[in-house]
């Protein structure tokens, strides 16, 4: 899978809320209409240009996946954020870089809507911006090797609210989320992001001690050993 991580950590002298995962997206979203938009009505219904559009891709499209997602720890003093672009997602790097600059810069975060003149912005943990200049890398999509060694256990920790449905219903309780039903949300999302349909995996448990459990923290974890996959 191709992918680029785009990093961006700064500070405020507002407060900043405990999770930062809405405000950002509003924000991108508003300055990413901004820098893509050609439509002079600015609407997305019917518009002409829906189905070759940036901001459409991420924030209007219906019933399917959205080739970005963000990744950041809830409860931080500070922001410090990743924006993961896949596969198509990649090539739109430039108008990714420019609204958030324009989020940051311009159009400002916060009820006063407060300008962030000093920030650290990354592509692939190579920082872009140096006097005032932003500076892409030349080869800026990385491609996801999974490992080719198989392990007996793993563990998974949600740092962010996982929203999944599992028998059409949202999951609101860590111990009737099944493994199956989160390893085959993965599967289908990675499929569509790599251009393929929907497929479901069928499995065999042998001597299943699958174990789903939320601590204090409100941290999801899951564990799985000694699970075999038929493909």
């Amino acid at each position: 899978m191709r992918y680029t991580k785009i990093s961006l950590r700064f500070t405020t002298p507002f407060d900043m809320p405990y999770f930062i995962g809405s405000q950002i997206r509003g924000a991108l979203g508003y300055a990413l209409k901004k820098v893509v938009c050609i439509n002079p009505t600015y609407e997305c219904k019917e518009c002409f240009a829906a189905h070759n559009c940036l901001y459409y891709d991420f924030y209007e499209a219906k019933n399917g996946y959205h080739p970005y997602r963000l990744d950041f720890e809830l409860g931080k003093s500070y922001y410090d954020l990743s924006l993961y672009l896949f596969e198509k997602a990649t090539d739109k790097l430039p108008f990714i870089v420019s609204a958030l600059h324009m989020m940051l810069t311009k159009n400002g975060l916060g009820k006063e809507r407060t300008k962030i003149s000093e920030y650290r912005l990354s592509v692939n943990d190579i920082p872009i911006v140096k006097e005032e200049k932003i500076l892409l890398p030349k080869t800026p999509v990385m491609v996801y090797q999974p490992p080719q060694k198989s392990v007996s256990t793993i563990t998974l920790k949600f740092l962010t609210p996982l929203r999944i449905k599992q028998n059409n219903r949202f999951v609101r309780n860590a111990e009737h989320l099944d493994l199956r039903s989160l390893i085959n949300s993965l599967y289908q999302r990675k499929e569509m992001l790599e251009g393929r349909g929907v497929i479901w995996l069928q499995y065999m448990v042998q001597r299943n001690s699958t174990k789903i459990t939320q601590n204090k923290e409100g941290e999801l974890y899951a564990k799985r050993r000694k699970e075999k996959r038929i493909s």
